[in-house]
């Protein structure tokens, strides 16, 4: 049978669009139309001409709640190319059908599921994959699907938790810099004429809040073009292996911050590491698939010892231990792992104490930010009011 991409009209007037299996587009059409569709457009292939799937990829969230109901159907008893074929029927958007008809497809074919999720490792990953298969080779793949679904959920959570902590700071930023600005640009000159004649009896600092406002009228728009041609240069730049790399040690460096990401991004190796290892994935390849995760290149760099440390035949501790970058606790919770025989463990716990540190750490952080951020503005606009008040002082005593 072919694969036919089609964009309908539903009975409802809703537009419909996905792939369908026909061996000529007579009958395709002919299928199309007993489910009450009007057909608007059939075309060979599975997806729309040029964008490689129906649809939009499906995101995070798409990918969490797919895992979550496979599980679900498959504990339920269900065999797989059945579960899949009712998730295809339950599926609410173009992108999720059209990947789940290819799914189907592949499986109906006698492919295993982690083999027809190869084409698709851009919107799974490698480590998602390997999940799958290590449940396909244990007999347990609902199993292995419930863990990547608290996998997936914990990620999603840190992540929602770090920018939802992130919104109110940074509005404050734009609320102080949009203030200080209009101050600049609109209150301060409506006082350049009141203070023209002062000359030198001016206050120093009256003439300097004027000199900033007539500076920002003047050069406002170049500074702008200036500071955005600096930033896409640094963006460029930083594009580059060595951009990240400086980047990347720098952020490693900062007093607060540094800690934050080191923690963060050990976090997620370790996380990722512990699960493939208690999932039956060997060590070599749960160590490879666990260093991708990492998006750090200092820390990344760092952990790429381990693979070859552990090809001759050494411990995963001892390497971690020749390197000045993982602090004591790290070091000792995969060495009591190794010795305990309960590396997965061990590396699932220290994922938990290192989220934990990180959330606590973000909020101490946001929370002496805020007030900072506050401060800094009212430190600003006071310092512009204070300009102007002593400048008018100045104008009333020269007029007695």
């Amino acid at each position: 049978m072919a694969q036919f991409y089609y964009r309908a009209l539903g009975r409802d007037g809703r537009a419909a669009e996905g792939t369908i299996e026909a061996d000529a587009p007579e009958l395709a059409t002919r299928q199309l139309r007993e489910r009450g569709l009007t057909l608007l457009k059939l075309e060979p292939g599975a997806a729309a001409p040029g964008s490689g799937r129906a649809g939009k990829p499906p995101g995070r969230k798409e990918v969490l709640a797919l895992t979550s109901e496979l599980a679900t159907l498959l504990r339920a008893g269900l065999p797989l190319d059945r579960a899949l074929k009712v998730l295809l029927e339950m599926a609410s958007t173009p992108g999720v059908r059209g990947l789940l008809e290819l799914l189907l497809k592949d499986v109906k074919g006698g492919k295993a599921l982690s083999a027809a999720l190869m084409p698709h490792a851009d919107i799974f990953g490698n480590f998602y994959i390997n999940m799958v298969r290590s449940g396909e080779a244990s007999g347990e793949l609902s199993l292995v699907l419930d863990r990547l679904v608290e996998t997936l959920e914990n990620a999603r959570r840190n992540r929602d938790s770090v920018v939802s902590a992130l919104i109110y700071p940074a509005i404050l930023l734009v609320v102080a810099t949009l203030s200080i600005a209009l101050m600049l640009v609109f209150v301060v000159p409506q006082f350049e004429t009141l203070f023209e004649d002062m000359g030198e009896a001016l206050p120093a600092l009256t003439r300097a809040v004027l000199g900033l406002a007539d500076f920002v009228a003047a050069w406002g728009w170049i500074l702008l073009a200036v500071l955005g041609a600096g930033g896409f240069a640094a963006w460029r730049w930083l594009q580059t292996a060595d951009g990240e790399q400086a980047l990347h040690r720098r952020l490693l460096a900062l007093p607060l911050l540094g800690g934050i990401v080191f923690e963060f991004e050990v976090a997620k190796f370790a996380r990722t590491l512990g699960t493939l290892l208690g999932s039956g994935v060997p060590l070599l390849q749960s160590l490879g698939i666990a260093i991708d995760t990492v998006d750090n290149r200092v820390v990344r760099d760092a952990l790429g010892a381990l693979p070859p440390a552990v090809k001759s035949g050494r411990r995963v501790s001892a390497s971690l231990e020749e390197s000045t970058l993982f602090t004591p606790l790290v070091i000792q919770m995969a060495r009591v792992g190794e010795e305990s025989g309960r590396l997965d463990a061990m590396m699932l716990e220290l994922a938990r104490v290192f989220d934990d540190h990180v959330e606590a750490s973000v909020k101490r952080a946001l929370t002496l930010l805020e007030p900072v951020l506050i401060l800094f503005m009212g430190f600003v606009i006071a310092v512009i009011i204070i300009a102007i008040l002593m400048g008018i002082l100045s104008v009333n005593n020269l007029a007695l």
